[in-house]
Parts: C-alpha cells; structure tokens; sequence
C-alpha cells in the first residue's frame, strides 16, 4: 500500500493490526510451551508424596484460547487434594496434617519464565 496523507491513519491501522496479531501468536505459543513445563514440574514436585504415583500422574492442562491471546490452566484431576496436601487438612480422628508445599515454588517458576519468554517473544 502506498502511503499517502489521505490514507495514513488506514496505513498506520494496519500496521498495528498486523503487530498485534504477531504478538498474540507468539504469546499463544509461549502460553502453551510454558503449560507444558509447568505440568512437567508439578509431576516432579509431586514426587515428595510417594506412592503408587496416582496424585503425580493427575496432574494435566487446558489450554483456553480468546480473541488476543490464551490462558493455560494447569490441574490436578483429583479434585480438592492438592489444596490438602499443599496447605494441610485436620485429620478424622483429631490433629492436624502439615501441608507440604510444592505448587507454589513450581508457580513462581512458571511465572518468571513467562514473563521472560514473553519479553523475547515480543522483542524479536
């Protein structure tokens, strides 16, 4: 398009428009990779508890896509224990169970390197 006085505002609109959409597909990838690392390091952090591995396997994500960009959503499959065992819970014959924390450091992570893939993404 050949920018003129008369079309300007229509050349600079697109522009955006095209920049916009590039940062919203490079965020929908960022948000999707960073899911996928997040659901591999809540599965390693699950570890502590042993077992048959039934709460480690449980953990899953669900990619929600919108107009200008995603969210992911990472969870358990088994709902309510992971507030359980990461905050602790009373026990049926009196006392109290500790919590052990393990989703909380795993969500800092994610959150700092979001952010920083998102920077790259944006600046490239």
């Amino acid at each position: 398009m050949k920018v003129t006085p008369n079309n300007l505002g229509e050349a600079i609109a697109q522009v955006l428009e095209e920049y916009g959409d590039e940062v919203t597909k490079n965020m929908d990838e960022v948000t999707k990779a960073v899911g996928k690392v997040g659901v591999k390091a809540l599965k390693s952090a699950s570890n502590i508890f042993g077992g048959s591995g039934k709460y480690r396997k449980s953990w899953t994500s669900k990619l929600e896509k919108e107009r200008y960009g995603s969210t992911v959503i990472l969870y358990s499959t088994v709902p309510g224990l992971p507030h359980l065992l990461e905050n602790g819970h009373a026990n049926r014959g009196g006392g109290r169970t500790p919590g052990r924390t393990h989703i909380a450091p795993v969500e800092e992570e994610l959150i700092k390197e979001f952010e920083e893939q998102i920077r790259k993404a944006v600046s490239s």
